[in-house]
């Protein structure tokens, strides 16, 4: 089969396209003929070598898949051959992604696509790996409540355009930060209730005209670094704080001052360690309730691009101009 591949790290071109052997699936795993995948920042993570949990070279990323079941192995009964399903499920140690004809995956991480779901099969592969990681942090980790309001940064992104239609499925009022007008309206089409234009607003003012000083009791960080500083300092005391990007360096004196937890969000570890993996299911029929009744869709950047401009898609989401997610088909 064909496949994108990387054979060293480093930038965006590194990515070249390779004959290499048609998987088989082992008990429990079913094939997938593929017909599109997205983009994730832990795809131009691994690609360029800082986080060392891609699969062994030459490595074909991306763990978001949709398409068609092609093979079931011993022991399924989930999925018959010509099943639309959809999920997370590779571009990791010992689990090649989905830029590929075909991708193996472990059944527990799938979901089937029914007549019920609003969304296109293709579209379907923006959404696993972002939801599973909202839904995590939210109702898994920070048991969000209906009527809390919470602080969602970046609604725009990934992630954080995932988490506002979580959350206020679950009943919560959203604040969220974004950058401009633009991605203003969009924040407020997945149902975000208060906008903060970060840039022109500091943390002390709109948490005084949010929370009349107080914080938020639950803050998403969605972005890292000195962001983590800015969530830090907008969570109420005694509150939880989520975050899907803690390697970096932080002074930590105020957090022990508010008495503050912390979650960390890493949606790879089923995958790399196989912990967890029996609660994936739970988490994968959160997510087709929430398409079935049509809570949720997947915010989708205007470019699209094919497996073989792979390369091009992750100079987009390098950029910073990316919006949501990107949608690959091959």
């Amino acid at each position: 089969m064909k496949a994108m591949v990387i054979e060293e790290f480093g930038g965006p071109d590194v990515f070249v396209e390779r004959e290499v052997e048609t998987p088989e699936p082992a008990a429990g795993q079913v094939r997938i003929k593929v017909v599109a995948s997205s983009v994730n920042p832990i795809e131009t993570k691994i690609r360029s070598g800082l986080v060392k949990a891609g699969p062994a070279m030459p490595a074909i990323l991306n763990g978001d898949v949709a398409g068609i079941v092609d093979k079931v192995g011993a022991g399924v009964t989930s999925f018959s051959k010509g099943d639309e399903v959809f999920g997370c499920a590779g571009g990791t140690k010992g689990w090649p992604g989905a830029l590929a004809d075909f991708m193996i995956a472990d059944a527990r991480l799938l979901a089937k696509r029914t007549s019920s779901m609003p969304l296109p099969l293709a579209e379907c592969a923006a959404l696993p790996l972002v939801f599973l990681t909202a839904w995590s942090a939210l109702v898994e980790r920070a048991n969000i409540q209906a009527g809390e309001h919470v602080l969602i940064h970046a609604g725009t992104g990934g992630v954080g355009h995932a988490a506002i239609q979580i959350a206020k499925h679950l009943g919560a009022r959203v604040a969220t930060t974004v950058s401009t007008p633009e991605k203003a309206e969009l924040a407020g089409r997945s149902g975000a209730d208060d906008i903060i234009f970060y840039r022109d607003e500091s943390v002390e003012a709109y948490k005084e005209r949010l929370t009349s000083g107080k914080g938020f009791s639950l803050v998403f960080d969605t972005v890292g670094r000195e962001n983590l500083d800015r969530a830090i300092e907008a969570t109420a005391i005694s509150g939880r704080l989520c975050s899907i990007n803690t390697r970096s360096t932080h002074d930590l004196s105020l957090m022990h001052a508010k008495g503050l937890t912390l979650h960390v969000i890493f949606r790879s570890i089923p995958l790399l360690h196989g912990i967890g993996m029996e609660d994936q299911p739970r988490l994968v029929s959160a997510m087709c309730e929430m398409l079935e009744q049509g809570a949720i869709r997947p915010l989708l950047d205007p470019r699209r691009f094919s497996f073989a401009r792979v390369a091009d898609a992750h100079r987009h989401l390098e950029s910073g101009l990316a919006v949501g997610k990107i949608l690959l088909e091959r």
